[in-house]
């Protein structure tokens, strides 16, 4: 008899957990269905913002090509400009046009980039190490203007930069500095 009776507790404690199991499931079934779903929203939206910083560093790309075919065509309009032999209103319009031209480059984003001081190798490109009295690496000259456009690198820049003489050269130097200042008092 008691096997019966414990046959009968059993029998109704599984329909009492499956009712709490039927009251549970679609809450959480529900609960696990709205995470799923701002779960994936939140992937919908990485997704659109990639494809928009994808598309518009596409876009950058393509115009930071066009832009770099156009900075000899810059060169050569600075060279005709610094050696204009020309009449004054030859001269005044194209320098007008020049004028014109860079400021549509940069309004769509090109910029020269700065150089002074030190050479930076990240902007600029040494052509040339010249001996001079300055502290080594100091920019001597700018052969050549150096160019980005928004963070993209199209062209650096084109330096000479100074080289530390020795100090027996320097000596020498002076020595014959002196020789010469000596021979032209006794002249």
């Amino acid at each position: 008899m008691q096997e019966a009776e414990d046959g009968e507790k059993e029998e109704r404690a599984e329909p009492e957990k499956k009712e709490k199991t039927e009251e549970d499931s679609p809450e959480k079934e529900i609960a696990d269905l709205k995470d799923r779903m701002l779960r994936l929203a939140a992937e919908f939206d990485n997704y659109k913002k990639r494809v928009a910083k994808d598309l518009n560093a596409s876009s950058d790309k393509g115009k930071a090509e066009i832009i770099a075919k156009l900075l000899p065509v810059i060169d050569e309009f600075e060279l005709a400009i610094s050696n204009m032999d020309i009449k004054q209103e030859h001269a005044k319009g194209i320098s007008l046009i020049y004028s014109n031209f860079i400021s549509t480059l940069k309004s769509a984003g090109l910029r020269a980039l700065e150089v002074s001081g030190r050479y930076d190798p990240y902007k600029q490109e040494i052509l040339l190490a010249e001996e001079s009295n300055e502290e080594d690496g100091t920019i001597l000259e700018v052969v050549r203007k150096g160019y980005a456009f928004n963070e993209i690198m199209l062209r650096p820049a084109s330096v000479i930069v100074a080289k530390k003489r020795h100090a027996e050269q320097t000596k020498n130097e002076e020595e014959e500095e002196d020789k010469d200042e000596k021979k032209k008092d006794g002249e």
